[in-house]
């Protein structure tokens, strides 16, 4: 289909300039300045290219499902069938919106905070019919699908810093220079890694190599070393506009090859066995849990496997730059991090995230790990802090610079309507009926994007409530312990409501999920699903009788900070008026 490639294209294109007008062209106290103004003016026709081909993509694709000419598919009911009733509709009926937004929301794009916003929004419509590509024919479906949607993510960023450095001037190139390299260096990396996992779990070490699926994955890695040794050449002479038109040009050639890849299944002769639960979900039915099975086994989910590596990576270059500076970083804090990033990978590739797909008691305890245990280390880690003694300052006079702009983020009014405790206590309690007694449980479980999707809001939900809590970083609202006690016992009240009405449930809340899997073991589904409110009300009243623990310590030292800091004050004031009285005897004396 024509209209694919374009959509890609364009897509990836609008995600790079966002990229690059986020990230990478210099500003002036928060607003894009006119060294942005050419690059601006091409993102509007790039932005109506990729709605009209994402409309004709999701029409086509109908066409192509009942094997008829696209005209005959113009259809209103048929169209808003496809969209709401298949994941793929649905996939692709966010990547219009996407674009229809960002198309309205054109004109206010001033401000780098803005450009942030927007660049999130096109991120989100280029990655969502990611999810359902032919990645995972071969299995490892977490993996695959994943792994697929970092090296999108990677060669949008590459791509952005290529075409700003195509629309700069000379002076702002030279400004933009190290921030580029450094990008193009990592994204190389990106790049490579995943597309040597998506490729093996493709083609295997087979003879499928040979077939023009395979010669078109060594052309594609071929131009790659091709573009990246051009990239290298750029860096040493930033005047070079006709390798950077060069490595542009190869660039687009990759997308198109990488677009034709995504959608072309690779012909391996293998043939698997049904299983109903890897064609719901992706991933094959385990055996039946065991201790061993459930700590040990591990089914990687490549996405959020890969973010964990990056905010790792983030947190340890933190560490570095101050102790090559000299200051001194707690050790109790990055041990408490590197515990809470491993509670993260063991509830969502371990063996803990495997089986909660399959069995309603292990989501539940994947549930409060991920939103009751694991934030708590994360929080007490302070990377807000970090983040704030480490991260750079602007390029140049006029710019913020990250630094900056992460305090006007935390300062924001945004911020303080999230940061509020009725406002975090709501995300985070008030999503357990919103999910758990809806129709929505079952979708998002059914599919791998909407998995994803859940899995976030419970790591958001519990960093941002604990944050609130028992947080040791800079907060934009100061709130009484007094009330931060009171908001956890309303959280304990109300997660036992919760818990209780599940519990007591005589109906399945899955909307048949667990029941179209047909797993062999623990058969009794609503057994199961007892269990699994049981254990959820169990392993999420401790951490928040633990937090309310900690909240009370934290109150009393404050206190005691307070104290000393009167009896100073008070010994100042009375070591003052004692001099004062001095003084006065003396005048009188000399008088």
């Amino acid at each position: 289909m024509l209209f694919d490639p374009i959509s890609t294209l364009a897509s990836l294109l609008a995600v790079a300039i966002y990229f690059a007008l986020t990230f990478i062209f210099p500003e002036t106290d928060g607003y894009l300045n006119d060294s942005s103004r050419r690059i601006r003016k091409t993102l509007l026709p790039v932005l109506i290219i990729w709605l009209l081909t994402s409309i004709g993509n999701l029409i086509a694709t109908l066409a192509n499902l009942f094997e008829v000419g696209i005209t005959e598919m113009l259809d209103w009911v048929s169209i808003r069938s496809y969209v709401t009733q298949t994941s793929l509709g649905r996939l692709q009926a966010i990547q219009v919106l996407a674009s229809i937004i960002l198309i309205i929301s054109y004109p206010l794009l001033r401000k780098v905070g803005g450009a942030f916003i927007l660049f999130t929004i096109s991120m989100a419509g280029l990655v969502a019919p990611v999810f359902e590509s032919h990645s995972a024919q071969a299995g490892s479906h977490g993996l695959a699908i994943g792994s697929l949607v970092i090296h999108v993510v990677a060669i949008s960023t590459w791509f952005g810093g290529v075409a700003a450095l195509y629309f700069m001037d000379a002076q702002s190139k030279v400004i933009a220079l190290p921030r580029v390299s450094t990008i193009a260096t990592w994204a190389v990396i990106a790049m490579v890694a995943s597309g040597v996992i998506n490729s093996l779990l493709r083609l295997g070490f087979t003879s499928a190599w040979f077939t023009a699926y395979g010669l078109m994955i060594i052309s594609k890695t071929l131009i790659l070393g091709v573009i990246a040794f051009i990239a290298s050449q750029i860096r040493k002479n930033v005047a070079s506009d006709k390798l950077i038109r060069f490595e542009s040009a190869l660039l687009i050639l990759i997308i198109l090859i990488g677009s034709l890849l995504s959608r072309v299944t690779p012909l391996i002769e293998k043939e698997l066995p049904i299983d109903p639960a890897r064609d719901l979900v992706g991933v094959s039915m385990p055996a039946a849990p065991t201790w061993q099975r459930v700590f040990f086994e591990y089914e990687a989910d490549a996405l959020i496997l890969g973010s964990l590596i990056f905010v790792t990576a983030l947190y340890i270059r933190g560490v570095v730059v101050l102790v090559r500076r000299g200051d001194r970083w707690p050790i109790g804090r990055t041990i408490s991090f590197a515990i809470g990033i491993s509670f993260l990978d063991y509830s969502t590739s371990g063996g803990l995230g495997l089986y909660g797909i399959f069995s309603f008691k292990y989501h539940m305890v994947a549930h409060m790990v991920l939103s009751m245990i694991a934030p708590i280390f994360i929080v007490l880690s302070a990377p807000i802090t970090l983040a704030l003694r480490t991260l750079p300052q602007g390029r140049s006079k006029e710019e913020r610079g990250l630094r900056r702009w992460f305090l006007s983020m935390l300062h924001s009014r945004v911020s303080s309507v999230f940061t509020h405790p009725v406002t975090a206590l709501a995300i985070l309690d008030g999503s357990l009926f919103a999910l758990y007694f809806t129709p929505l449980f079952g979708d998002l479980m059914s599919s791998h994007f909407g998995h994803l999707v859940m899995n976030l809001h419970f790591i958001g939900a519990g960093l941002l409530f604990f944050y609130v809590i028992v947080g040791v970083d800079p907060n934009p609202r100061r709130t009484h312990h007094l009330v931060r006690m009171v908001i956890l016992l309303a959280a304990m009240s109300i997660h036992a409501f919760f818990s209780l009405a599940l519990m007591s449930s005589t109906t399945l809340i899955d909307g048949g999920y667990y029941e179209a899997l047909q797993r062999p073991w623990d058969s009794n589904l609503l057994a199961d699903q007892r269990t699994g409110a049981s254990l959820g009300w169990a392993m999420g009243e401790i951490p928040i009788v633990i937090a309310f623990i900690a909240t009370f310590i934290q109150w009393l030292r404050s206190d005691a900070r307070e104290a000393k800091r009167a009896d100073r004050n008070s010994e100042r004031d009375l070591t003052e008026y004692n001099e004062y009285l001095r003084e006065l005897a003396e005048r009188r004396k000399d008088s």
